[in-house]
């Protein structure tokens, strides 16, 4: 008998967030499953660590299966980055963040907990993948086909052998199994919002800001996670951390002019 591979999952949505729960529920089907995830929700934290803060780290009980499960009292990174250093005594196989309660498309990767989490697993050089939902949402979202979809995509990604510091960014349609219409594999889109802030001011005067920007703008290159989710596929765009412009190391007329001498 082959061995069962070895799953950390995490994201940004906080333990107990139906994404999670279906994820782990499914991945427990087939593999062995450990939960290291934020202990509340933490969306949109981007990459941040707590470094002036202590991370408090309890087991608790899921209506599952795993291995185990811990709430951490940190961001998504933390989650991940104390769990390989810190608390487990395994190495996993893989990294799986998600499924996140809505797409993570186009610039929204530079914000996301979800692929911060992910991220910070090739950081620690295991292979690893975030998933998002497009509808996830709405407060009866089912992440069921999503969650199956992963169970079945899993071996794929260890196959692939993906270059080091790279990890897949998958993002699901809002349909049933049955209706997704194939898997595209992607380039980042640009998704553009307006970045509002509406001016409102507290019981005690005080005044404050709440960020209410919208979606003004999409993608429509045919290559796009953005087009790929709007026809009903599977978006998976490989995603790297080295954010080194190497283009332009390799122009010596730029470099020229950058040159301080």
């Amino acid at each position: 008998m082959s061995k069962r591979l070895k799953v950390l999952i995490s994201n940004d949505d906080g333990i107990h967030a139906q994404g999670i729960n279906t994820l782990a529920e499914w991945l427990c089907k087939f593999y062995d499953v450990v939960i290291a995830a934020p202990d509340r929700e933490r969306s949109a934290m981007g990459h941040a660590i707590s470094l002036h803060k202590p991370l408090r780290v309890e087991e608790v009980t899921v209506p599952y299966p795993v291995e185990k499960a811990y709430a951490v009292t940190g961001t998504p990174s933390d989650c991940v980055k104390i769990a390989l250093n810190a608390v487990l005594d395994f190495r996993p196989d893989i990294v799986v963040s998600g499924i996140n309660h809505g797409p993570n498309l186009g610039n929204d990767v530079l914000y996301s907990g979800t692929v911060s989490a992910a991220l910070e697993g090739i950081i620690n050089g295991i292979p690893s993948v975030a998933i998002s939902q497009m509808n996830g949402n709405e407060k009866f979202a089912d992440f069921n086909a999503s969650a199956e979809f992963l169970c079945n995509y899993l071996p794929k990604i260890l196959e692939a052998n993906l270059p080091p510091k790279t990890m897949l960014n998958i993002n699901t349609p809002a349909v049933s199994t049955h209706e997704i219409a194939g898997v595209r594999i992607t380039q980042l889109g640009h998704r553009m919002y307006s970045d509002t802030y509406e001016k409102r001011v507290d019981p005690r005067g005080g005044v404050y800001y709440w960020l209410a920007g919208e979606i003004v703008n999409t993608d429509d290159h045919e290559h796009s996670d953005v087009i790929a989710l709007r026809n009903n596929c599977v978006s998976v765009t490989p995603i790297q951390f080295d954010l080194t412009n190497h283009t332009v190391l390799a122009d010596e007329a730029t470099l020229a002019r950058l040159k301080h001498e």
